[in-house]
């Protein structure tokens, strides 16, 4: 199924079900979608703040070149996800379960892992300032320089304060 510039701004659609889609463009804007599924798909260039998608199943999906800022995932189930180039600020995993899931090159600026359980998942060429629940990331791979923009965080969770 192949859907462009599909508006589900504000819709309420509990138990949503999308498979086997490539989805171009469009606004999902405050959809409600809480406990539904996307599997096998392919989203790009779509507009999802504040999307909920809290207890869904995501599985075998990629977002690219997509706004899923102030978006809720909380205790959704996530594998073999991909980000590529999304912004996710302030985008909430509390509780989730990711299992090979990779962001690259998007902005996670304040977004929450907090309770979350990573597995086989990867973080390459991310903005990740201010990011919630580093502690939960274990089992993430990443680049050195990610690494070094979480610094202070990594300590603070591991209980070591800096001084000067």
């Amino acid at each position: 199924m192949r859907l462009s510039r599909l508006d589900l701004s504000a819709t309420e659609a509990a138990g949503l079900v999308l498979t086997d889609a490539l989805v171009s463009g469009g606004s999902w804007a405050n959809l409600r979608a809480t406990r539904g599924a996307l599997t096998r798909a392919e989203i790009e260039d779509v507009r999802a703040t504040g999307v909920e998608l809290s207890e869904a199943t995501v599985t075998d999906v990629v977002f690219t070149s997509s706004r899923f800022d102030l978006a809720s995932f909380r205790f959704a189930t996530l594998e073999r996800v991909v980000f590529d180039d999304c912004r996710l600020e302030e985008a909430d995993f509390h509780g989730a379960t990711l299992s090979s899931v990779r962001f690259e090159r998007c902005n996670l600026t304040a977004a929450s892992f907090s309770a979350a359980r990573c597995e086989r998942c990867e973080i390459r060429d991310c903005e990740l300032t201010d990011l919630h629940g580093v502690e939960f990331l274990r089992g993430t791979r990443m680049r050195w320089n990610d690494v070094l923009q979480l610094t202070t965080l990594l300590a603070g969770a591991a209980g070591i304060s800096i001084v000067d």
